[in-house]
């Protein structure tokens, strides 16, 4: 039985990088179907080879997983956003980091595009985000020196970079390692399927960073709200810090009398506009309706009644 984790999946297959740095193509067991259980990017797993044909045993419990874009155990997520063109949206990044958060992965946010704006509003724009530096954020805009930055911070990590569509990830990606390029050109030729397009997750092995990144699909919207809306407070450190003061330990930050992180926010200390998004993102998960097993009892009534 051999390990390794999986850097690649497309059409059924599955590339696993083993400790040599060697790459070997592989297949799932049907069983993993049956239990619902699908093998992700970043999984270290337990294979068999036969015949030159891998087939993969078992999963290795996972650290973290993320669902977009699907990737597991990450250490690091590079959170790529476009200050114009797209427009900077503060809603879709709190969306982000709320799900990075709930999956315990740290995020670094990178601010791209920022030499396109003027002098005036280039500080007027860092001025807007430097409420996630307070928090605890770590915040790089593209007018820094971000490469010796990224240096330290990729070093031996398992790195995810996501952001929309247009925000400038490929950009970001190919100056960040001038050599990135080539390695997916060299993908797209492994797997026999023409012009590489980022429609699948992929690691990358990054020699210069020591590293292994991520290459993911962009995307135009982003709403992963996978948890009850009573934990939502936990994935925003600044309510996080100030809720123990509240006078219900159920305080749900919205209502209720006594609530300490209502009372930051008319201070100041929690920014009103983060708040507007927690208190946005509570009433979209209490809005949802809930999804039922095909094979679950509740499931079956409702298709009777």
């Amino acid at each position: 039985m051999k390990t390794g984790r999986i850097i690649r999946s497309l059409a059924g297959y599955y590339d696993l990088m083993l400790s040599d740095g060697s790459v070997e193509r592989t297949r799932a067991r049907g069983q993993f179907r049956k239990n619902g259980q699908k093998p992700l990017v970043g999984d270290w797993a337990d294979f068999e080879s036969e015949n030159g044909e891998g087939l993969i045993w078992s999963l290795h419990p996972r650290e973290n997983s993320l669902v977009r874009p699907p990737i597991a155990n990450v250490d690091l997520a590079i959170v790529v956003t476009s200050v114009i063109e797209p427009a900077f949206s503060q809603n879709l990044l709190d969306r982000q980091l709320v799900a990075l958060e709930a999956a315990k992965v740290q995020p670094v946010l990178y601010f791209s595009k920022l030499d396109l704006l003027s002098e005036t509003d280039q500080v007027a724009f860092q001025k807007q985000v430097q409420l996630y530096e307070t928090i605890g954020y770590t915040v790089i805009f593209s007018t820094d020196d971000w490469r010796n930055t990224f240096q330290s911070l990729l070093k031996n990590q398992v790195v995810v970079v996501m952001g929309q569509t247009g925000a400038g990830k490929s950009t970001f990606l190919n100056e960040l390692a001038p050599n990135l390029k080539l390695a997916v050109g060299e993908v797209s030729q492994a797997l026999s399927r023409g012009k590489h397009t980022t429609r699948q997750v992929s690691l990358i092995p990054v020699k210069v960073y020591q590293t292994l990144i991520a290459d993911t699909p962009g995307f135009s919207s982003y709403e992963v709200f996978d948890f009850p809306a009573e934990e939502l407070g936990d994935y925003f450190p600044e309510i996080r810090r100030v809720a123990p003061n509240c006078r219900f330990r159920t305080c749900s930050h919205l209502n209720e009398p006594g609530c300490a992180v209502k009372e930051a926010v008319e201070l100041g200390s929690i920014s009103a506009a983060r708040y507007n998004s927690y208190e946005l993102f509570y009433q979209i998960i209490k809005g949802k309706r809930p999804v039922y097993q095909k094979n679950s009892s509740k499931w079956k009534q409702d298709r009777l009644n």
